[in-house]
């Protein structure tokens, strides 16, 4: 295996093992919600708000780990 396929195979793993994670806890925090919801009904708003919020925290962990894998595709 060359320098260039060691290359790609550190992107794919960085960006694999980097969406694993805030997919795992995009689905907690929907599951979570929809427990609160469930148990609440007239709390929709502030639950929903928060539950935005909690999303997009967890993606931009994705997002740093897409950046990580071009990063390393390009330069190293």
């Amino acid at each position: 295996m060359d320098v260039e396929g060691i290359k790609m195979l550190a992107a794919g793993l960085a960006i694999g093992l980097g969406a694993l994670g805030p997919g795992i806890g995009i689905g907690i925090l929907g599951y979570g919600a929809m427990q609160a919801l469930a148990r609440n009904p007239e709390a929709r708003g502030p639950i929903q708000t928060n539950m935005m919020i909690a999303i997009a925290l967890a993606e931009a962990i994705g997002i740093y780990a897409l950046i990580v894998a071009i990063i390393i595709a390009m330069v190293a």
